[in-house]
């Protein structure tokens, strides 16, 4: 912005244009038109006062219409009093409604210097179908009009009239104007400004921002636009008319308007059946001098609607409003029917007959009249005495008891006007051939076909009697028919047939003045299934499988037998199996299941009748490796039990030390000649030759077998001690300063250890033996620390038996010569055979 470096300065400015005051001063917005035809051009134009000028040099002015983007004008120019001036023209302005907004770019936004609000719409149409009622009621003419369509903009009506005579062509006192409430197209002219019996012209104007518009004037006498109130209609009672009520006929009464009593009026009624849904019959014009009217040829027992309306007659008027309803019976008729009638009679004894009668109405006629009951009577032979009532019932049937040979009685049926024609019933023998042939069979679940051969001679009819069959009661109501064809072979049944049942169908022959002998017969209409199926059980069931049975129902009388069976198992998951079955079948077992899981089963026994479900059944497989688990630790229980027995008492019994220490026998408690492990045999073997052939033969060598602990180091005594290391003795010598002639092989991975040589036999004569003891790392008395040495050991060469003798220079240092008096190993050891040894 040119002359705005600080910014402050920018800031300060921005906040003093936002003011509404500064914006007046600043910038003005002149249009052509405000309101304009919807689609038109506008024109506008704003000028920037000097007063905004000095902020730029060369102000840019934008436009913007509502929301859409800011946009310059058409020209912009510097006027010659310094004010900027810019100009737009909208070709067509589509908005009913908008705001133009003029503004100023400062900085990168416009700021708005000045608005204006444009409107646009459509001139008023010409308003149509004025039209004008009388209304007595509230003593005011009332007109009302068709506005046309919406304009967009805001339209005036106002209703308008002047007095007049003659055709009103002449216009005589002007009518105050009447202005209908917002929205309405309606306006009512009061009494006190109308002149009753004379014309009057009166029309509408519309009027708009854009243009004014007028209706068509209409013509008229105030008195001839008179609307009447409907009549109020009422029942009138047949029965105080001097005549008695015609049947099928409607009596009604009406009463006019009170405030149109004076008017001479004519009034239309019309009529509709209540029920059927019929449209509306409009009677012809009833006179106005009656208030009273019958109307006849309708059905008897039957309700009606009937309204009214009335109008001026013979003056021009409206039509009133139809009166509110009334609703009314036609008058009752005597029943027209014939009665076919049905018996079965039983001899209670000498003098009396019971006998069950029925009958069954047939209408004659459309109209015939409604039946409220029946009346059964007999009268004595020969006409002696009045009739005797038997029954008066609305059922169709009637029980009662007759003398014996009476052989007649009389029935009709009734209502309120009357009763119908009697009809004769007579009693006598069952006479004449009875049918042949009869079978029955079942169409469907709900209709039987009974079929028969005709007797000869034929008879004039039949008579078809049905109902539930055993173990239904003898006295379960029964269905019957009258067949008045006597060629007729056959019949369908389809009143009172449910499915699955079984019917006893009888038929009688009637002859002339005679009934047949009769037949009967069984069947089903239909075999169903049991109504349910057999209960499903679980018998046994494992991880993987489960074993279902079920005990099958005993066949039942008229229903169908299974065919098949069908067992459904559904798993957590929703996942659905099933199999078929025969249906012998009485059991099965599910394979392949998932261990821990939850099943539902049930079981569907089909028929030909249809299927039918079993109650359902919920199971859970065994978890894997419960039963196993237990078996298992008991086992291992057993057997880690028997290991530690058997472990106790070998070492309780064992005559060794522990095997994982060498066997040492305890030198107090023991003997040489006991000194010997109990695993091992005595073996006598020949030491290989010596260097001396006088030194005697060993004839007894003790093995003593021991396993190394830990990983001990040794130094290998093979050649210093002279016999194999599998062999670890104490051997007695005569010579001890004679070694060994013949090398042994080294091992120095041997389990074995040797603890020294005892050469000689204690039982040859001879001088004192000698030992040898050889150095082992093997520790002799449970210490951590090896043999001693030759040197540590002094008290051996200090032997009474026996001058050592020194060894070579191998052997100096692993063996010592000495008295076996001091030997810790063998100190208190009694050696039995050896007494010669003195002190040892």
């Amino acid at each position: 912005m040119a002359g705005l470096g600080a910014c402050g300065l920018t800031r300060a400015a921005l906040i003093i244009l936002l003011l509404p005051g500064s914006l007046e001063k600043c910038g003005h917005i002149r249009i052509s038109a405000p309101i304009v035809h919807l689609g038109g051009p506008v024109t506008a134009s704003c000028t920037i006062s000097q007063n905004c000028s000095h902020l730029d040099l060369e102000p840019q002015i934008l436009w913007r219409l509502g929301e859409e983007p800011e946009q310059p004008g058409d020209r912009q120019q510097r006027l010659p009093d310094g004010t900027q001036e810019s100009t737009i023209t909208l070709l067509h302005f589509n908005h009913t409604q908008a705001f133009l907004f003029c503004c100023l770019q400062w900085g990168n936004r416009p700021q708005i210097l000045d608005q204006a609000e444009l409107r646009a719409g459509y001139p008023p149409t010409v308003p149509s179908n004025l039209s004008c009622i009388m209304n007595l009621t509230t003593n005011s003419l009332t007109c009302q009009w068709d506005p046309g369509p919406d304009t967009h903009l805001p339209t005036n009506f106002t209703l308008k009239s002047f007095k007049s005579r003659g055709d009103c062509q002449t216009q005589e006192d002007s009518i105050l104007d009447c202005v209908p409430e917002n929205g309405q197209s309606y306006c009512s002219i009061p009494r006190k400004h109308l002149l009753l019996y004379q014309n009057m012209v009166i029309w509408v104007q519309a009027e708009n921002a854009l243009g004014t518009r007028q209706s068509t004037q209409l013509c008229l006498d105030p008195m001839d636009v008179v609307k009447l109130e409907p009549p109020t209609l009422w029942t009138l009672d047949p029965s105080s008319q001097a005549s008695p009520p015609h049947p099928g006929c409607l009596w009604l009464g009406w009463e006019p308007w009170k405030p149109s009593v004076f008017m001479n009026q004519e009034c239309e009624l019309r009529h509709q059946p209540q029920r059927g849904g019929a449209s509306w019959v409009q009677v012809a014009p009833l006179p106005s001098s009656a208030y009273q009217y019958e109307l006849c040829g309708f059905p008897p027992a039957t309700v009606y609607t009937l309204q009214m309306r009335c109008i001026r007659s013979p003056l021009p008027g409206h039509w009133s409003s139809w009166s509110p309803s009334l609703e009314l019976r036609t008058t009752e008729q005597a029943p027209v029917i014939r009665l076919d009638t049905w018996w079965r009679q039983r001899q209670l004894d000498s003098r009396t007959v019971g006998i069950q009668l029925f009958w069954k109405p047939t209408p004659l006629e459309e109209g015939s009249g409604q039946i409220q009951g029946y009346l059964l009577s007999w009268r004595p032979p020969g006409g002696l005495g009045p009739a005797v009532p038997l029954c008066n019932t609305t059922e169709l049937s009637c029980t009662f008891n007759l003398p014996t040979g009476a052989q007649e009685v009389t029935l009709m049926a009734y209502n309120t006007a009357g009763t119908s024609h009697p009809t004769p019933v007579v009693f006598l023998e069952n006479e004449g051939p009875p049918l042949t042939g009869l079978h029955v069979r079942a169409p469907d679940a709900h209709s039987l076909w009974v079929g028969w051969k005709p007797p000869s001679p034929r008879p004039q009819g039949y008579v078809i009697e049905w109902g539930l069959g055993p173990p239904s009661p003898s006295n379960s109501s029964k269905t019957w028919r009258m067949e008045h064809n006597g060629s007729a072979t056959g019949t369908l049944l389809q009143e009172n047939i449910r499915p699955f049942q079984l019917y006893e169908i009888t038929v009688a022959p009637l002859y002339k003045g005679t009934v047949g002998p009769s037949q009967h017969t069984y069947a089903y209409s239909k075999e169903m299934g049991p109504p349910r199926a057999p209960e499903l059980l679980l018998k046994h069931i494992g991880k993987t499988w489960a074993q279902l049975e079920w005990v099958p129902r005993p066949p039942e009388l008229g229903k169908s037998p299974f065919t098949h069976y069908t067992i459904f198992w559904t798993n957590s998951q929703d996942q659905s199996f099933s199999t078929i079955l025969n249906a012998s079948s009485h059991g099965f077992v599910l394979h392949d299941l998932e261990p821990a899981s939850l099943y539902h089963v049930h079981l569907m026994a089909t028929s030909q009748a249809g299927a039918t479900n079993s109650t359902g059944l919920t199971l859970m497989t065994l978890t894997p490796g419960e039963l196993e688990l237990y078996i298992f630790l008991g086992l291992f229980g057993f057997l880690a039990l028997l290991l530690c027995l058997c472990g106790t008492t070998w070492f309780c019994c064992s005559h060794r030390k522990n095997p994982l220490w060498p066997s040492i026998p305890d030198p107090a408690h023991s003997s040489l000649g006991s000194w010997m492990p109990s695993i091992m045999a005595e073996e006598t073997f020949q030491l290989p030759s010596l260097q001396d052939p006088g030194i005697p033969p060993i004839t007894n060598i003790t093995v003593l077998e021991e396993k190394k602990l830990g990983s001990w180091e040794y130094r290998d005594n093979s050649e210093t001690c002279g016999l194999p290391t599998l062999v670890q003795t104490y051997v007695l010598q005569r010579d001890p300063t004679v070694a060994s002639a013949q090398p042994q092989p080294q091992s120095g991975t041997s389990d074995q250890v040797l603890y020294g040589q005892v050469l000689g036999s204690p039982t040859s004569p001879g001088p004192g033996q000698h030992y040898i003891r050889c150095d082992s790392t093997q520790p002799l008395l449970g210490g951590l620390t090896p043999s001693p040495k030759s040197y540590e050991n002094l008290w051996f060469q200090a032997s009474p038996l026996e001058t050592s003798v020194p060894l070579p220079p191998s052997q100096e240092d692993d063996c010592v010569f000495g008295p076996l008096l001091d030997f810790p190993l063998l100190q208190g050891l009694r050696v039995h055979g050896m007494e010669g040894l003195g002190t040892f």
